[in-house]
Formats: structure tokens, sequence, C-alpha cells
């Protein structure tokens, strides 16, 4: 099981690219994560923006209610664009 004092894991620049590129279109993504305490989630979310504190990088997006989530994004499992419309 994780913890809040797991050390941060840095991701590939490819995946930080994608959700660079998400959040520039507005692009909703499933997101798959598992939290602290080792449960894991599933959330439709709309990114809106890339942080980093501490030497940990978070993405900060908010889901279908409008709640802000922010994710470590070493915690991120998969996170897969929604494709919506014809």
């Amino acid at each position: 099981m994780s913890n809040n004092n797991e050390p941060y894991t840095p991701i590939d620049c490819d995946l930080h690219s994608q959700y660079e590129l998400a959040i520039m279109h507005r692009t909703q993504l499933r997101v798959v994560w598992r939290d602290p305490q080792g449960q894991d989630h599933v959330c439709n979310l709309l990114p809106i923006d890339l942080r980093t504190e501490r030497g940990e990088e978070f993405l900060i997006g908010r889901d279908h209610t409008g709640q802000t989530i922010r994710l470590r994004l070493d915690r991120i499992h998969t996170a897969r664009p929604i494709i919506t419309g014809p």
C-alpha cells in the first residue's frame, strides 16, 4: 500500500506533452488513478492545468460536478481522451 511519503517518480516527457495538449484543446479525459491509500479511482475529468509543487507534478481538472481534482502524475495509471460527437 502506498502513502503520502512515497517519493515522486517523474513521468515520461511524451505523456506530459499529452496532458498539455488535452489542456490546450479542452479534451475531456477518462482517468484511472490510485490514491495514497492504495484505492483505485476512475473519473471523467476536464484537465485545466499542470502544476509542480515541492518537486512533484500534478494534473488539475474538474469532474462532471465542477469539483476541482488534483492528481499526482505518477499515480495516474491511464488517461484516455473521451471522444464525443458524430
